[in-house]
């Protein structure tokens, strides 16, 4: 089964309805009907979380963040092993740290598959399967 890692700039399409945000929404259909996973590194959450408050307010964060992924989606803890190879993958490719969360955990396995809107992850896309968001 595809598990689709989603960054930051994914979720953000999807919340503002932007380009690519039809994709988000049938991958998040197919994570509740069971045909697919979906997870966010708990660091891409924050950024999504940050962006909002900055945005929109508090109010309207909190909102947002209780009540649009699924209950089948899962957030993945930065433990003290992923921040280790978060850090190599930032210092080895030149990525930002937020960044290499997210591909780290695409690399956790075959069956996964970062989407993202963030086109500075083409450097990296030997590491791991990345599926790109249409440009806005």
């Amino acid at each position: 089964m595809t598990a689709y890692v989603l960054d930051s700039s994914a979720l953000l399409r999807y919340i503002d309805n932007e380009a690519g945000a039809d994709r988000i929404e049938g991958i998040l259909i197919d994570s509740v009907a069971g045909q697919a996973k979906v997870c966010i590194s708990a660091v891409q959450w924050g950024e999504v979380a940050g962006n909002l408050r900055k945005r929109l307010g508090a109010l309207q964060e909190r909102r947002i963040l209780s009540s649009f992924l699924p209950s089948e989606s899962e957030i993945i803890a930065a433990s003290a092993e992923r921040a280790v190879r978060a850090a190599e993958i930032k210092v080895d490719r030149k990525i930002a740290y937020a960044d290499a969360f997210a591909l780290e955990l695409a690399m956790e396995s075959a069956d996964h598959v970062l989407v993202t809107a963030d086109y500075g992850f083409k450097a990296v896309d030997d590491l791991a399967r990345i599926e790109f968001l249409p440009a806005k």
